[in-house]
């Protein structure tokens, strides 16, 4: 007997509001019941569990201990400068001269993400 990952829970004040953010994030639409005020959303993956929002009357105090890392199809550095423009803000530049590691950037409430490198540019690094 096992269990099953049914989502990605994120505590959060505006639920619809940072599902928007990361539907854009992910080009994954909201569940079509959702609606503003909902005080539970869920953006739709098409694999895997869903991401889910659910407020709490309580701000984000810590680092988060759990995070989603992003391997964009575009290169790493067009994604965070993507994301930066939707409203994401930088934490920490984990990235390395040699084009290795990852930049860690925060969404409009605070949570933490790591934006990693593409499959391009990965082979880019590897020979």
């Amino acid at each position: 007997m096992v269990s099953v990952v049914q989502n990605m829970a994120v505590d959060c004040a505006d639920a619809y509001e940072l599902a928007l953010f990361w539907s854009a994030v992910t080009g994954c639409p909201l569940h079509p019941s959702d609606k503003r005020g909902d005080p539970e959303i869920d953006v739709m993956l098409p694999e895997g569990p869903l991401l889910h929002f659910n407020e709490v009357p309580e701000p984000k105090t810590v680092k988060n201990r759990i995070h989603l890392c992003l391997r964009p199809t575009t290169s790493r550095e067009e994604e965070v400068e993507r994301l930066l423009a939707l409203g994401a803000t930088p934490v920490a530049d984990r990235r390395n001269p040699d084009g290795t590691g990852w930049a860690v950037l925060a969404d409009p409430e605070g949570n933490e993400f790591c934006v990693l490198r593409s499959e391009s540019d990965r082979a880019a690094t590897s020979s």
